[in-house]
């Protein structure tokens, strides 16, 4: 009956953090077609930085730990810069995110 319960509540979790992220993407929509756009900056950045935590915390909860999350967004990143992405190519914005993810590497250590 244990392991049931374990099953019922684990699903429970990962079908609430889909929905909080769902929820987190409509409300960024919502602000981000509102005409009045106010305090956009401080929206997205709560925003943004829930839907992150919430993908790292539904990645656990199907199996794949923090650090294999890491890793799968360096690639990411590094793929980025070799394709020559377009967000990279026009802002750079692939070399910063590198750059500043190595520096908090190096910081932790």
């Amino acid at each position: 009956m244990g392991r049931n319960l374990d099953i019922t509540r684990s699903l429970r979790i990962v079908e609430n953090l889909k929905s909080v992220l769902l929820d987190d993407v409509a409300g960024l929509y919502r602000h981000l077609a509102d005409p009045v756009l106010e305090d956009t900056r401080n929206v997205a950045a709560d925003t943004l930085s829930d839907m992150i935590v919430v993908g790292y915390l539904l990645g656990k909860r199907l199996g794949v730990d923090y650090s294999t999350m890491d890793r799968h967004i360096s690639k990411k990143i590094r793929l980025g810069l070799i394709h020559e992405n377009e967000i990279e190519k026009y802002f750079g914005d692939l070399s910063e995110l590198a750059r500043m993810r190595s520096s908090e590497v190096r910081e932790a250590k």
